[in-house]
C-alpha cells in the first residue's frame, strides 16, 4: 500500500509539472504578440522575465506555508491562480493591455507557479529518501518537458484562432489537471520518521539555520547561474532560430520543443547521475558544456547544429534543476526541504530577470545576439570554480538552534 501510494504521487506530480513547464514555452507567444499587438520585443520579453521572478518569489511562499499545511493545500491553491493567471492574460490581450498581460501571465502565473512547483518536489523527496536524486529529476523532468506539449498545442493554436482563445483554453485545462493532481499530495507519517535518518546521517537544518551558512548561497549562487544562462537561451528561442539558422516559425516552433525534451531528459539523467558521481561534478560539467555551447553559438549556422546546440542548452538547464533538489537535502537534510529549497529557488526568478532582458536589448539596439550570448558564456566558465569550493555544513550543536528552536528541543 505504501509502495502504490508514493508511486501514485510520482504520477501525479510529473502531471502537474507538465502543466506548470508550459512556461517554458513563452518563446511561441513572442512574435505574434509583437507582430499583432504592436508591442517591442523588449516589452513582451519582459512578461517573461516578470514571470519566472513571480515564480521565485511563490516558491518561497509556497515552500514556507507548505511545511505548515501541507503540499495539498498550498497545490491546490497554486493551481487556482495559475490557470487564472492564463485566463487573465487571455482578456488582457484581447483587450490589447500589456499591464494586464504583465498582472496574468507574469504575475499571476507565475506566482502560482512557483507555489506549485516547490510542491511535488518537497514531497517526493520525503517519500523516496533512498532515490532522492532520482526521484525529484522524475518530479521536474515533467516541467522541463512541458513547453514541448504546450508549444506543439499552442503554435497551431495561435495561428488557427489567435493568442488570446489559446490563453483562455490553456487556463481551463491548467487549473483542471492542477487542482485535480493535487489531491493525490500528502506528506508520509512514519516513512518520515524511519527512514530518512537512514537515508540522511547528518542533522536536518532549520531554514533560519541554513540561510545562515555560506553554502546555501554558494548553492543559490549556483543556481542562479545556470538559470542566467538557459532561461536567456529559452526566452528567445524562437526568434534566434529564426535569424540564425534561417527556420520558418512552424520549425522555430519545433526547437522550442527539442528543448523542452532535453530540459526534461537533463534533469532525470543529471540528478540520477548524481546519486553516483556526486552533486559537485554534475554541476561542473553542466557549467563546462554551456560555456563552450554559448561561446559556440554566435557561429552556428546550420539548422542540425543549432538543433544540437539547443538541446545541450537545455539538457544542461534542465540537470541543474534535477540535482540542486538532491544537492540541498544533502548539505541541509530533508526535514524543512520544502522552506529551505523555496529560497534557493529564489535564486530561478532573480536570474530570470537580467539576462532574458539583456539578449532582447541586444538583439534590438545590434540586431544581433553576440554580445549577450558572450558575457553569459563568460559568467559560465568563472563559475566552474563553484562546484569545486562547495563543502558541506556541519550542524555542531544547540548553539547553532534560533532561540524558539533551542527550547523545543530541551522539552
Amino acid at each position: 500500500m505504501l509502495i502504490s501510494r508514493r508511486w501514485c504521487i510520482a504520477i501525479a506530480a510529473v502531471v502537474m509539472q507538465l502543466c506548470l513547464g508550459a512556461a517554458y514555452g513563452w518563446s511561441v507567444f513572442v512574435k505574434p504578440l509583437v507582430r499583432g499587438e504592436g508591442w517591442t520585443l523588449t516589452q513582451v520579453s519582459l512578461n517573461f522575465s516578470l514571470a519566472i521572478f513571480c515564480l521565485g518569489i511563490g516558491t518561497v511562499v509556497g515552500g514556507m506555508w507548505l511545511d505548515r499545511v501541507g503540499p495539498r493545500v498550498v497545490a491546490s491553491v497554486a493551481g487556482i491562480l495559475y490557470g487564472l493567471g492564463y485566463i487573465v492574460a487571455s482578456l488582457a490581450v484581447s483587450r490589447h493591455s500589456l499591464p494586464g498581460l504583465y498582472l496574468g501571465y507574469g504575475v499571476l502565473a507565475g506566482f502560482g507557479g512557483g507555489m506549485g512547483y516547490i510542491c511535488p518536489v518537497s514531497t517526493l523527496v520525503k517519500w523516496f529518501p533512498e532515490k532522492r536524486g532520482l526521484m525529484t529529476g522524475i518530479a521536474v523532468c515533467g516541467y522541463g518537458a512541458g513547453a514541448l506539449v504546450m508549444s506543439a498545442i499552442a503554435a497551431p493554436q495561435i495561428a488557427a484562432h489567435g493568442v488570446p482563445l489559446t490563453f483562455l483554453l490553456l487556463g481551463i485545462a491548467y487549473t483542471v489537471l492542477i487542482v485535480a493532481m493535487a489531491q493525490f499530495y500528502k506528506n508520509p507519517a512514519a516513512l518520515s520518521q524511519q527512514t530518512t535518518a537512514a537515508a540522511s546521517p547528518s542533522a536536518d537544518f532549520a531554514v533560519a539555520q541554513a540561510l545562515r551558512t555560506p553554502q546555501f548561497w554558494l548553492l543559490w549562487t549556483m543556481l542562479f547561474v545556470n538559470v542566467s544562462a538557459g532561461i536567456m537561451i529559452i526566452s528567445q528561442a524562437s526568434p534566434m532560430a529564426q535569424q540564425l539558422a534561417g527556420l520558418t516559425p512552424v520549425a522555430a516552433a519545433a526547437v522550442v520543443g527539442v528543448i523542452a525534451l532535453f530540459n526534461g531528459l537533463g534533469r532525470v539523467v543529471w540528478a540520477a547521475a548524481s546519486d553516483y558521481i556526486g552533486h559537485k561534478p554534475v554541476f561542473l560539467i553542466l557549467f563546462a558544456i554551456q560555456a563552450i555551447v554559448l561561446f559556440s553559438l554566435p557561429h552556428v549556422r546550420s539548422a542540425a547544429l543549432f538543433t544540437t546546440a539547443m538541446a545541450l542548452v537545455g539538457f544542461a538547464y534542465g540537470g541543474g534543476f534535477g540535482t540542486m533538489p538532491s544537492f540541498t537535502a544533502h548539505f541541509f537534510g530533508p526535514k524543512n526541504i520544502g522552506g529551505i529549497y523555496g529560497w534557493i529557488l529564489l535564486a530561478w526568478g532573480m536570474g530570470a530577470v537580467p539576462s532574458p532582458m539583456l539578449i532582447a536589448h541586444v538583439r534590438e539596439v545590434t540586431g544581433r545576439y553576440n554580445l549577450a550570448l558572450e558575457v553569459i558564456a563568460v559568467l559560465m566558465l568563472c563559475s566552474i570554480a563553484l562546484p569545486i569550493v562547495a563543502t558541506k555544513p556541519r550542524l555542531t550543536g544547540p548553539a547553532l538552534l534560533p532561540p524558539l528552536a533551542a527550547a523545543a528541543s530541551s522539552d
